[in-house]
């Protein structure tokens, strides 16, 4: 859909004419108050919305109407409705031409987004000055009234939908219950009416969300959103087999019925031969697009794609790394399996009598669950390994990423817990865990309201970014934004600790300097962690700084968020024990105009390095020469006249030049040159 265009203004001594910008919002507005065939799902927010747009484009006619100038705030608040109308419209044809399924699963993020834009319109008749508006009694009073009601409006959720979101996840679940005589038996039934309440009635809405979800998939495919194209695969599979369940039984009702009406007993033959027939008339989602024969391993790709395992491993083996289906590059090589298909498979072979070759025992014991993933699925896996003991770590990194995949909040969390541990040691455990495609899942669990999955899914990703491809496939997956969050506002301690490791650990590779160093919150949130850290968080911190201060342009970021006169402290601070990291960013941040001039500020400093130049360990030392030397040079004659004034400096010089490092010694004689010439203009003024 267009955009339509902001109109100019132009601007006239005190006022502005309304013109083209009254015009764009009478035509903007009479568009989204005439949208019909509104979706099921958020019905009441978008209700809502179209009543309050109604009665403002009952308040622009009216300004149009009456043809007078209006004063610059006007013009301002106007232009700002025309902004959040335009957006209002643009959220309501996503909610008409996507998926109502997945509306459903978001409905919290899509009500929060209603609840933004209503309190951006109250924002923008903040500026609206009613009284200088040439308009009717009962117009003002009802934008006043909209406006008290846009500032104190809370989010909306509509409980039904929540309602019917939960009985849609009872529904998905009955796939994975432990009960072997319930596993996978879904309640068609109630599912028809979930579906039903949600406007998907007929064949063709049916089709229509499929193909609604596959959209959905594909744009998620490919972006780090694993877990997400997951979810939908598995909506689209569920809405493929109701489709097939559920309108195929209703014809089939009719075609018995009419039977026993004109045949009598006999129908109860015709019924035999019928079942039989359609024995092996395989749904069409349930065939894998390579060998099109029934999947009965299901397994989802990079591309969010489902294939049999079989098939797609003998694909991936023989050189291919691109997705059969759609020809995208997949971005990893991990198998995950599709779960919610696999059940529904299962159960569609029970109903239809088709054997199912592997056996249907659901221990959830990690032991019997490896050891059957090991008896089927060795031979064909895309992950190699040659040892017995990589075999292990394969089948269980595969376990747990499964539970990552469909667990509940406490099956994640101990799953998150054992990655977290599995890659704590070893390259040949972090390069398998990746592998098995961990990576995406633990992102999506970065954002979690659990503190403890939180914690693991970051650990773990500090733990897995050791590996230097790992942290290609960690920035690929977009993790740096959940990682900052995490940093900014972590649930514990450790979390925001292990998140400011991770972001040094990544910013080892140079490009990866610019991207972090880019994002707003990065460095500010380093830096905070610096003042309120354990001992381990500030050298974490302090680390972290470094690395991306290697980068010019970060090294204003550095000083702009205060980070100089926190480094100052911790030279004195002895708890702490992080001076020589401390000094290795003071200086770095010499590289720049505005952290010499802040660091040049500091009364403390030059004691503390002429302190350190004895008592210092080897790095310290270099570092603190370093400062000195830069703080002195290129008019720092000020800082030179400190230092003559201190008793200690040159002794402490003279002590470095002797037996310093080759780096300390050259620098040390440089500043007492320095010096000298400093003491040699002081007593033989020019003129």
């Amino acid at each position: 859909m267009d955009d339509v265009a902001l109109p100019p203004l132009m601007v006239s001594s005190g006022f502005l004419p309304t013109g083209s910008l009254l015009e764009s919002l009478i035509h903007i507005s009479k568009e989204v108050t005439s949208m019909d065939n509104l979706p099921f799902v958020q019905i009441k927010n978008i209700s809502t919305m179209i009543r309050r747009i109604k009665l403002l484009s009952s308040l622009f006619e009216e300004i149009q109407e009456k043809n007078s100038p209006l004063p610059p705030s006007s013009i301002l608040c106007l232009t700002e409705l025309f902004l959040v109308i335009r957006r209002v419209q643009l959220l309501i044809q996503q909610c008409k031409e996507g998926s109502s399924l997945w509306s459903l699963v978001q409905i919290e993020f899509i009500s929060n987004q209603f609840h933004v834009m209503v309190k951006e319109m109250g924002r923008a008749l903040d500026i609206l000055p009613l009284s200088l508006l040439n308009v009717t009694a009962d117009t003002r009073e009802q934008v006043e009234l909209l406006h008290k009601q846009a500032k104190r409006v809370e989010l909306f959720v509509d409980h039904r939908e929540i309602q019917r979101r939960e009985e849609l996840l009872q529904v998905m679940a009955s796939s994975n219950e432990k009960n072997s005589r319930n596993k996978g038996v879904i309640d068609f039934e109630k599912l028809k009416g979930i579906l039903n309440s949600i406007g998907l009635k007929s064949p063709l809405d049916y089709e229509e969300e499929i193909s609604k979800l596959e959209a959905e998939a594909e744009k998620q495919a490919g972006t780090g959103g694993l877990i997400v194209v997951s979810n939908i695969n598995n909506l689209i599979s569920l809405v493929s087999l109701s489709k097939s369940m559920i309108f195929s039984n209703e014809e089939n009702e009719k075609t018995l019925e009419d039977v026993k009406q004109r045949s009598g007993s006999s129908w109860q033959q015709d019924q035999s031969s019928s079942s039989q027939s359609t024995v092996f008339n395989i749904p069409d989602e349930f065939r894998c697009p390579i060998s099109l024969d029934l999947m009965k391993d299901p397994v989802i790709v990079a591309s969010g794609h489902t294939y049999d395992r079989n098939s797609i491993a003998q694909w991936i083996n023989s050189g291919h790394h691109t997705c059969p289906k759609s020809g995208q590059r997949l971005i990893h090589m991990a198998l995950i399996p599709n779960y919610s298909l696999k059940s529904l498979v299962h159960q569609w072979c029970q109903e239809n009598n088709i054997p199912i070759t592997e056996p249907s025992s659901s221990s959830s014991d990690l032991e019997r669950s490896s050891s059957k993933r090991k008896l089927c699925e060795n031979a064909l896996d895309h992950i190699s390994a040659t040892k017995v003991a990589m075999d292990a770590v394969k089948m269980t990194a595969e376990f747990l990423v499964g539970k990552l995949a469909t667990g509940s909040p406490d099956i994640q969390r101990q799953a998150a817990y054992e990655l977290r541990l599995l890659a704590k040691t070893g390259m040949d455990n972090r390069r398998i865990i990746s592998e098995a495609g961990a990576i995406p899942f633990l992102v999506t669990l970065l954002s979690s309201n659990d503190s403890r999955i939180q914690e693991n899914a970051v650990t773990a990703l500090l733990n897995l970014s050791i590996f230097e491809n790992n942290k290609i496939l960690i920035m690929a997956a977009g993790a740096i934004d959940n990682i900052i969050y995490v940093l900014q506002s972590g649930k514990t301690m450790e979390a925001r600790e292990n998140a400011a490791a991770a972001i040094f650990s990544l910013s080892m590779i140079d490009e990866y300097k610019v991207i972090i160093g880019a994002r707003p919150g990065a460095i500010p949130a380093l830096v905070g962690l610096l003042g309120d850290g354990t001992t381990a968080g500030k050298r974490d911190a302090a680390t972290a700084l470094f690395n991306l201060a290697v980068y010019n342009v970060n090294k204003a970021s550095v000083v702009l968020a205060g980070a100089v006169s926190l480094l100052i402290d911790l030279l004195m601070d002895d708890k702490a024990g992080i001076t020589d990291d401390a000094l290795a960013v003071l200086s770095l941040l010499l590289g720049c105009s505005q952290g010499l001039e802040e660091i040049r500020k500091s009364r403390i400093l030059v004691p503390l390095l002429i302190d350190l130049l004895r008592f210092g360990s080897p790095k310290g030392k270099e570092n603190s020469i370093t400062l000195l030397l830069g703080l002195c040079k290129d008019g720092g004659e000020e800082v030179a006249r400190r230092l003559l004034m201190n008793p200690r400096s040159i002794p402490s010089l003279q002590s470095l030049v002797a037996d310093g490092s080759l780096k300390a010694r050259r620098k040390a004689d440089a500043l007492l040159r320095l010096l000298n010439r400093c003491c040699f203009q002081s007593r033989n003024p020019v003129g």
